[in-house]
């Protein structure tokens, strides 16, 4: 019964288990090391997308013959150039929209307390569910009024937590162009005979599975933010372009993301013109049939072949689990496994045909 797979499963399962209670038990002996952890995964992360994006054009750069100092010097220079042009392009009409916004402010202020005042006078109308809703919503208003310093302070400290990140993460990225090579070999080196080629073999999976996922997320949330700029400029809702890059960065985030964008631009269109929400659901709902029924199949193809249900359950209980962070790393975290465990099996799998025909 030993040598059985469900056993052995079983075995390393309960041992895992009891390896992180007692690790949670002396958490705070580990505690400065998963303060570096968390110093670090923003700018690694950060770091490991920039570098799966302009991975393609250092190949073809080294291809035509450039050192590899040129190669990443040349990239360091297209991306500056890039975000540059990119500024100069939209700078202009996002600073006007921010200057509209900051000068609408005080009247978007006002409609949302007098939306808010006409709900609270008039709640006793609506069904007891709805009243409870209701009573709720303006506890939390209240209680984030109450807690404005708080967000004063919150805020400062993003912002210092955002400018370390961003120095740290051309750091990484530089890193990553300049050694990639030597990642998978200083680890499977530990190796000898066919556990080398397993691990190597295994370590080029991994690889293929996350440049897949970067590149295509990458792809596909420029696509669709495209298209929700377009329908929003068809619409006339205002601060279209503050909203389609909004969902350029949301739709990075599976199955949530695309809704995240939404609330922005149904609050917009109500405070606009309340027919503008219908025009705004009809545009996102447009766009995401078009991404994923045309963009998506074509773009991923069945390189991570994870059912949606599983990426909805992945994404909610990440975010439980670590929030944000979580939900970001949540789908390429299971695609890893997913890969590691899928190699696992096949190796067992050819061990066993092996001892049969020697049989």
């Amino acid at each position: 019964m030993t040598k059985k797979l469900w056993f052995q499963a079983g075995i390393g399962i309960l041992i895992g288990l009891l390896i992180l209670k007692y690790f949670i038990e002396i958490h705070w002996i580990f505690n400065p090391i998963f303060i570096i952890f968390k110093t670090i995964l923003i700018p690694l992360l950060l770091g490991g997308v920039l570098y799966y994006i302009s991975e393609p054009i250092q190949r073809f750069l080294e291809r035509k013959g450039l050192p590899r100092w040129a190669s990443i010097s040349t990239i360091l220079v297209l991306l500056v150039g890039m975000i540059t042009v990119f500024f100069f392009m939209i700078g202009k009409p996002i600073s006007e929209q921010v200057n509209n916004l900051v000068e609408n402010a005080p009247t978007i202020s006002e409609n949302m307390q007098e939306t808010m005042d006409y709900v609270l006078e008039n709640k006793d109308a609506f069904p007891p569910q709805v009243e409870e809703f209701v009573d709720s919503v303006s506890t939390s208003i209240q209680d984030y009024v109450v807690g404005a310093s708080t967000w004063l302070v919150s805020i400062i400290s993003g912002a210092v937590s955002a400018t370390f990140t961003l120095i740290l993460v051309p750091f990484f990225f530089i890193y990553m162009l300049k050694d990639h090579e030597k990642f998978a070999p200083n680890i499977y080196q530990l190796f000898t005979g066919e556990r080398r080629s397993w691990v190597k073999e295994t370590l080029e999976n991994i690889d293929t599975v996350l440049r897949s996922y970067v590149q295509g997320q990458v792809m596909i949330s420029l696509i669709l933010a495209t298209m929700m700029y377009i329908g929003y400029l068809i619409i006339g809702l205002e601060y279209s372009l503050l909203l389609a890059i909004f969902s350029f960065f949301m739709n990075m985030i599976p199955f949530i993301g695309p809704w995240l964008s939404l609330l922005p631009a149904v609050l917009v269109a109500v405070l606009q013109d309340p027919v503008l929400v219908i025009w705004v659901g009809v545009v996102t709902l447009v766009a995401q049939q078009i991404e994923s029924n045309l963009v998506t199949p074509n773009i991923m193809g069945k390189t991570l072949d994870i059912h949606p249900l599983t990426v909805i359950s992945l994404v909610l209980a990440a975010g439980n689990i670590a929030g944000f962070i979580g939900i970001l790393v949540a789908i390429p975290t299971y695609a890893v496994l997913k890969v590691i465990v899928i190699n696992i099996y096949e190796e067992r799998k050819k061990i066993k045909e092996a001892a049969t025909k020697n049989v």
